[in-house]
């Protein structure tokens, strides 16, 4: 079947130039098209046309009813008379947009998912119950859950942000050109995936390997805590900026918050609150477009061994 070129860029043929039927084109010419594709970055199509979504979130939003202005108005503090007019507090609450349904989704995925993530006593038991998760859109354009490799129980746990083209594959964290070069870098300290855990925030690969959005992360970020819980590391150690910054609630940049130890609190199996230490350190694949920073990777590799010859 030849693809749908209703998204073909019209700049690709010449502005003044009409977008050709796809009855018109030859395979080679259709063949021609989907290399440049690939070559702009695109390896996916999620829909067969293009999508206006912010015209979906627009059609979607509501008023806000009067009786809830009316309570919100209510609500809000009033100074000075206690009978002053609070005309001006109900307009005010009046424009204040409601939650649209999205985000009142997104809540509700949130709550699921952390629902399915307190009852996995194992790990098995979470990597079914996000088999069975239905609340990420992630998953339906997905191959498969990238759920983990290595070694279970593993005194180090490596976290990066989502799985890519080859993790989506494969259905294992970092098994790409970023997972090789994490593969030296942890043969660098002696170290090898018998020795380590690995898993991402997000376990399913965004299409086009776009960066996950804060929805999306928001929705995963229940089975990660579980998922550290369970494996229960000494030393966590969040690969790239996205990690460092949903984990440990760091907003500096990546280069300024790498290599310092900091804690991170999750509630243990048994519902106590642990403190595990954690080191933030550069992504593979920011190494592998940077090689000049892979100099402050290895100084954070060195404190790693060094924790791990610790006490």
């Amino acid at each position: 079947m030849r693809p749908r070129l209703a998204f073909a860029r019209r700049r690709f043929y010449g502005r003044d130039m009409p977008l050709p039927s796809p009855d018109t084109l030859d395979p080679a010419q259709l063949a021609s098209i989907m290399r440049w594709y690939l070559d702009m970055g695109v390896d996916c199509i999620v829909g067969d046309a293009p999508r206006d979504r912010f015209a979906d979130c627009a059609a979607e939003q509501i008023k806000t009813p009067p009786a809830r202005a009316e309570a919100t108005a209510r609500a809000l503090p009033v100074r000075g008379d206690a009978e002053a007019p609070r005309a001006p507090l109900v307009a005010a609450a009046q424009n204040v947009p409601p939650p649209t349904p999205a985000a009142l989704a997104t809540d509700a995925a949130t709550r699921t998912a952390a629902e399915l993530a307190a009852n996995a006593h194992d790990l098995d038991a979470l990597r079914t119950a996000m088999d069975a998760f239905e609340g990420c859109a992630l998953k339906r354009t997905a191959s498969r859950l990238a759920f983990e490799d290595g070694a279970r129980g593993a005194r180090v746990m490596l976290v990066g942000e989502a799985p890519g083209a080859d993790e989506d594959k494969q259905g294992k964290p970092f098994v790409g050109r970023a997972g090789q070069l994490l593969d030296r870098m942890l043969a660098a300290i002696g170290l090898d995936r018998s020795h380590v855990y690995i898993a991402n925030v997000v376990p399913w690969r965004p299409p086009g390997n776009r960066a996950p959005t804060p929805q999306e992360t928001a929705i995963c970020l229940p089975f990660i805590h579980r998922q550290i819980a369970l494996c229960d590391p000494d030393i966590l150690v969040c690969l790239g900026a996205s990690a460092m910054q949903t984990l440990l609630g760091v907003r500096e940049g990546i280069t300024r918050a790498r290599g310092s130890w900091r804690d991170f609190h999750v509630e243990g199996v048994d519902g106590t609150r642990k403190t595990i230490r954690a080191l933030a350190t550069l992504h593979p694949a920011y190494l592998l477009r940077t090689p000049i920073a892979k100099r402050g990777a290895w100084a954070d590799l060195r404190a790693l061994k060094k924790a791990m010859e610790g006490p």
